[in-house]
């Protein structure tokens, strides 16, 4: 009998990065879909060129860098149009195009690919937009039912809007976050498929809504006013910027919330969920070192 020796790992599971990554697509459709009926054709546009930048800058980087091209483990994808949802609809669609080669280059390709980049491509491409071009990240436009081409986001107004507006959408704002039912649909649509589990979304939101409670905001509207459920279900839970363990996720979901309501009390921005999140997806490591679960087997140290 010849006995085959094979390298580790030798239980495999059945769920592959594309299929994982295929889970994160159907979920985003909801929102995608809202977006489109609330903003119009714009937004399709923006959505689709950032999906395409992405791809396309992520098979190039690999071609030149002679490294197999992976586009097809819908990775680059999913970066692409959870960036696209991240805009403004009336965003030129240059700036889909560099937020794009951005996320999937100098964030994703330059640290090793997917696996080894540190903080979360999309927010990381979205930040350096915020930064480079606030005016077309800030500049919103209003949903095709309302009668006019701009308003302020609810951050900046809260109170000028009802608590059904928030939840359906009906305001001004980003194309993925502002339709919260939709986000909803997502959110199930994960748990059913076991992409992701309910601790982060879950600990991030209502770690948001407490602290921006004590800080003096009305909490419902704080948590449905801006990204906050759209970060805490798709870009919080990006298994490679955020901590392994239950324990931990609990930690960096409830730092997150926390960070969100600081910045939005006391920084520039009326959003914080951005910065909140990069920062704790720097904080990784660090709440993984004090958060890892015991391993057993070690011999114990004996006493002096």
């Amino acid at each position: 009998m010849k006995l085959h020796l094979t390298p580790a790992p030798h239980v495999h599971s059945p769920q592959t990065t594309r299929a994982l990554m295929g889970n994160v697509l159907l979920a985003l459709a909801p929102c995608a879909v809202a977006g489109v009926v609330i903003f119009g054709a714009p937004a399709l546009v923006l959505m689709a060129v950032s999906v395409l930048s992405a791809v396309a800058g992520e098979a190039c980087w690999q071609r030149l860098t002679g490294q197999k091209v992976r586009v097809n483990d819908l990775s680059a994808a999913v970066t692409g149009l959870i960036l696209g949802m991240n805009l403004s609809p009336r965003a030129p669609w240059w700036l889909a195009v560099v937020g794009g080669l951005f996320a999937v280059v100098l964030v994703k390709g330059l640290f090793g690919g997917l696996g080894d980049n540190f903080l979360n491509p999309a927010l990381a491409a979205r930040a350096f937009l915020l930064v480079s071009w606030p005016r077309y990240l800030t500049t919103w436009a209003a949903p095709l039912a309302a009668d006019a081409v701009s308003g302020a986001t609810p951050l900046a107004n809260p109170s000028g809007y009802t608590l059904g507006q928030l939840f359906l959408g009906n305001i001004p704002g980003s194309i993925g976050e502002v339709c919260k039912a939709a986000v909803l649909v997502g959110f199930v649509i994960l748990l059913c498929t076991k992409t992701i589990t309910w601790h982060i979304p879950v600990s991030l939101t209502l770690s948001t809504l407490v602290f921006c409670g004590l800080l003096g905001y009305n909490p419902i509207a704080a948590v449905l006013s801006g990204g906050v459920l759209f970060a805490s279900v798709f870009m919080a839970t990006d298994y490679v910027t955020c901590p392994m363990s239950t324990k931990g996720q609990l930690v960096y979901g409830v730092g997150a919330g926390l960070l969100i309501a600081l910045i939005r009390k006391f920084g520039l921005y009326p959003e914080g969920v951005t910065f909140a999140i990069l920062l704790m997806n720097v904080a990784t490591p660090l709440i993984d070192r004090y958060t890892k679960r015991r391993v057993y087997g070690y011999e114990k140290e004996a006493k002096a």
